[in-house]
């Protein structure tokens, strides 16, 4: 008999992941969503800065052409009211003696400025975006597999939807930025220099007035971006509560049509839509503040500038077209003021949720790949089985104590062992220990001598399989789903799989046979079909190691007892793990171990064991009992 030697109480590991999903949710839903306002994934620094450098830098060319693009047309948009000036002062007293060249030359240069700006537009519109779809295809590809990538526990704490909001609102509100914030920031810009540079060179006085009072504009722009970032930091997480409210209500709704938690849901709702409203006014608030300033300052500045530039022309100091082509100017300097806003707009928002994604991207996994990596030996014996051995090894997850203290088991390649035991005994984080969904705190697992940290991801999902007690199916074919393990798999291989597996006969009775969609999850077929197809899925990847994670539990009694059946010739050579509830899955085990509080506690052949008097030999009476 195997015993383990630590007495650390353990955490019911069948629970402990779930608990932890919980309250997670419980925090996400609920009136309570302080969870989100902390965001669980804290974003280290320069991160959002290096996300957005390393998505821009293989477009660094086509960015330097945007760039020149639009350089030239505002320089072609600028010169407008230097024509007016020069049409006002100089064209029309020529029209008037009679001199009609100047004034044509007026109009056809102003016709060629409107051409050649709608030219320049509309060749800067179609490269930029470009290269914004680009960048959002980029990242959106980067969420999705880095996501995949993440471990086991990593998804246990972090809802699904807040990967969705990652990946959908928060990567839009970073294509409102590229499609239409930055050509908005660069216009600003650009209109600035120029302006400033003409209204100098054409009267030194009404520049030096126009540049001064750009400074009140530029402290209105600190102060709203000051408030505004706070704000759209809130509304980013207002977002994503109710997007994980959402998911996770349809998720569950057959629960929450069983228990009638429509009431309750939609006051848990309305909370978190409360809160998007809220953030979401009080983000339009701070923008209608900043245009109610900048429209101040703008008018009050040149209701100034004209009435000093009509005193002048007056006094015949200033030419009228120089004062015509000021206050064009200035009206162009101001105008962009507004549009700034909606830039300051779409940054924070973009800003916000680009620093939500850099916080996800920047999430390693706790189950990394091998920096040097091995392949498995040839199998010995002439058996596909590996041996697996726990060397010294302790685990226990982030939110509780020890689940299993340090203990030594061998199992020999082509092995099938029964492991049972009482909810929390520590049954399902022995089969994810061996899955390697999750690393020991302590010791290793060994696969043929080899550590499971030293094995490729590819290498170790070819020799280790896990069948669980959820059968998830995608949408698609069940030919699809049976060839998961195995995509190049023929339809041959596949029948042949279903076949041994006890599946081919009512996969044939299905409307499409093998081609038929099972749809959202394998909702068109019951439970234990679904099981069944996760089965031959097992079998055609024909792995090395099968761990059955109470994989028969969704059954009726015919469907075990022919799943039974098929897996005599599954398992035989081998190493198999079946956790059970039910005992009558013991029968075709060739060991048992029964655990309990992380230990195992017996250790034995199924009828050596119930020979016995010892835990299992009194679960077994029971379990007869239960059936007579």
């Amino acid at each position: 008999m195997t015993t383990t030697t630590a007495s650390t109480p353990a955490v019911p590991d069948d629970d402990e992941p779930n608990r932890s999903d919980r309250s997670d949710r419980t925090a996400d839903a609920g009136g309570a969503g302080d969870e989100f306002d902390r965001d669980v994934l804290p974003t280290p620094p320069g991160a959002t800065a290096a996300l957005l450098r390393s998505l821009l830098a293989p477009m660094k060319a086509r960015v330097a052409v945007t760039t020149l693009l639009l350089l030239l047309q505002q320089a072609v948009v600028q010169a407008g009211p230097l024509l007016v000036a020069y049409a006002i002062d100089s064209a029309v007293p020529a029209f008037r003696d009679h001199r009609h060249g100047p004034l044509f030359a007026v109009a056809a240069g102003y016709l060629l400025c409107a051409l050649a700006s709608g030219g320049l537009q509309f060749a800067f519109i179609e490269t930029s975006a470009r290269v914004s779809q680009d960048v959002l295809l980029d990242l959106r590809g980067r969420i999705f597999r880095h996501a995949q990538a993440l471990s086991v526990d990593f998804h246990e704490r972090y809802t699904s939807g807040r990967l969705i909001s990652r990946s959908t609102t928060d990567v839009e509100s970073l294509r409102e930025l590229l499609n239409e914030g930055l050509q908005e920031l660069v216009t600003v810009i650009l209109s600035f220099v120029y302006i400033s540079a003409m209204l100098l060179w054409l009267d030194l006085g009404l520049g030096a007035v126009a540049v001064v009072s750009f400074l009140p504009l530029y402290l209105l722009i600190r102060l709203y971006r000051r408030r505004a970032g706070r704000v759209y930091r809130a509304r980013s997480t207002a977002i994503a509560a109710v997007i994980v409210k959402f998911v996770e209500t349809m998720n569950g709704i057959r629960p929450v049509r069983a228990f009638r938690r429509e009431a309750v849901n939609d006051a848990e709702f309305a909370v978190l839509n409360a809160r998007h409203e809220r953030t979401n006014g009080d983000s339009l608030l701070e923008m209608a503040r900043y245009v109610t300033g900048s429209r101040l300052v703008a008018n009050t500045a040149v209701a100034a500038i004209v009435l000093w530039g009509a005193h002048r022309v007056a006094s015949g100091s200033l030419a009228l077209g120089v004062l015509a082509a000021a206050v064009l100017y200035l009206r162009r300097l101001y105008d962009p003021i507004d549009r700034l806003g909606m830039f300051l707009n779409s940054y924070h928002s973009a800003a916000a949720s680009l620093e939500k994604i850099a916080g996800l991207l920047a999430q390693t996994p706790s189950v990394p790949e091998p920096d040097r990596p091995r392949e498995l030996p040839a199998p010995k014996g002439g058996i596909p089985g590996r041996e697996v051995v726990f060397d010294g090894v302790s685990f226990g997850y982030r939110t509780g104590g020890e689940v299993l203290p340090r203990f030594d088991l061998t199992l020999p390649a082509g092995q099938t062992v029964a492991v049972v035991g009482s909810t929390g005994a520590g049954k399902s984080t022995l089969a994810k220990l061996l899955a390697r969904f999750y690393d020991p705190s302590a010791g290793r697992v060994l696969l043929d001598g080899v550590d499971l940290r030293e094995l490729p991801t590819p290498e170790l999902r070819r020799g280790v399989v896990m069948v669980t007690q959820e059968a998830f199916l995608f949408s698609g074919t069940v030919a699809d789903n049976i060839a998961i393990g195995r995509p190049e798999a023929t339809r041959e291989e596949i029948e042949q799989a279903a076949k041994a597996i006890g599946a081919h006969e009512f996969i044939t009775a299905l409307p499409d046979g093998y081609d038929t969609d099972v749809r959202k999850r394998g909702g068109r077929i019951s439970a234990g079909q679904r099981q069944l197809v996760a089965f031959a899925r097992a079998l055609l990847a024909d792995p090395a190691v099968l761990i059955l994670d109470e994989a028969t539990s969704s059954l009726d009694v015919p469907g075990e007892r022919a799943v039974q059946r098929a897996m005599a010739t599954v398992l035989r050579g081998r190493t198999a793990v079946v956790i059970a509830h039910r005992l009558s899955t013991v029968e075709i085990a060739d060991r048992v171990l029964v655990m309990e509080h992380g230990r195992i506690v017996e250790d034995g052949r199924p009828e050596e064991l119930i020979a016995g008097s010892g835990r299992f030999a009194d679960l077994h009476k029971a379990w007869r009992d239960s059936l007579a």
